[in-house]
């Protein structure tokens, strides 16, 4: 996919402020300012980026509890989604949802689940709804690879592909699901291997490439726009930090974290950038408006109002 300098800027912007903004989360954490738990995506940016960035505006896609990066590609703002994390007031979801549940309907973020498995058969019925209002648009499922060995995936992609939905399937296989390696867990070489058995196309793609997965889920956006259903697309990726804040990745050697890291998707595209019209100086200033926003979201929510005990038992209990 040939991309404008506007696109270019635009894709780089988003997978750099998912970097930075997970960076910082990461560094609260660690002070004890933010409590409960996280799932990072640092690493990943790329898939949240390139899929959503393939689609059309009004578009909607599903997250997963590690989903800041998708939330960030969609549009969401920084400072509510700091305040989100800190219980403050000003959040998504008035500070009771947390990491793992941001949504914005208004932007077309259905939201996240906690829980490994449910977003795949919520996704599903949101794309049932889209094709009966005849509405043209698709969704766009982010899962990981361990939801694959869940029967809620096996059996929404059976529903979807029977009723032919307008739904993408994207597992980012980061390669472990917690500790456990997906060569330990799934019975096939490849997770999209498991698409032929609901008669759609399963494609595997490189997860720190954002071209390659605008192309691949350009491709599958088509095929669902035009009534011949979903596709499962895997995309081979890989968390640089813990499955959360507790992790201390004692499965996997920092050999292999290197090796990935020497294929990061934020170095590899700003290098394609000054190739294609771009200086370094460009992408430098980039960055540093993008350092100064994450740490004006980190003021702003710290500075903000805590939600109060009767109001989040209000919103959270009927």
């Amino acid at each position: 996919m040939k991309l404008s300098k506007e696109k270019m800027k635009t894709i780089y912007m988003q997978m750099y402020r998912s970097r930075v903004f997970e960076e910082r989360v990461n560094e609260m954490f660690m002070k004890g300012l933010i409590h409960g738990t996280t799932h990072l995506a640092v690493g990943q940016e790329a898939t949240a980026a390139g899929a959503i960035n393939a689609l059309k505006p009004d578009d909607v896609m599903m997250s997963s509890h590690r989903g800041h990066a998708h939330c960030i590609a969609k549009g969401a703002d920084l400072q509510r989604m700091m305040c989100e994390l800190l219980g403050k007031r000003d959040g998504f979801c008035k500070g009771v949802g947390g990491s793992m549940h941001i949504v914005d309907i208004s932007v077309g973020n259905f939201g996240a689940n906690g829980v490994i498995g449910p977003g795949i058969p919520i996704a599903t019925g949101v794309a049932l709804a889209l094709k009966k209002d005849k509405s043209g648009k698709v969704i766009l499922n982010y899962f990981g690879d361990g939801t694959t060995n869940s029967g809620l995936f096996h059996e929404s992609l059976n529903m979807a592909a029977l009723w032919k939905l307008p739904i993408i399937y994207l597992c980012e296989n980061n390669l472990y699901g917690m500790s456990t390696s997906v060569e330990k867990s799934v019975s096939v070489p490849n997770i999209a291997d498991r698409a032929a058995a609901y008669g759609m196309p399963g494609v595997i793609v490189d997860g720190t490439d954002v071209q390659a997965i605008m192309d691949v889920t350009a491709t599958a956006a088509e095929r669902a726009r035009r009534g011949d259903g979903p596709t499962l697309i895997e995309a081979k990726t890989y968390r640089y930090l813990g499955h959360s804040k507790s992790d201390k990745r004692a499965y996997r050697t920092r050999e292999e974290e290197a090796e990935w890291k020497a294929k990061d998707p934020i170095k590899s595209f700003g290098e394609y950038m000054t190739k294609n019209g771009f200086k370094a100086s460009d992408l430098a200033k980039m960055r540093a408006e993008i350092d100064k926003e994450c740490d004006d979201a980190v003021t702003y929510a710290q500075n903000a109002e805590v939600v109060s005990i009767d109001e989040a038992r209000s919103l959270v209990f009927a």
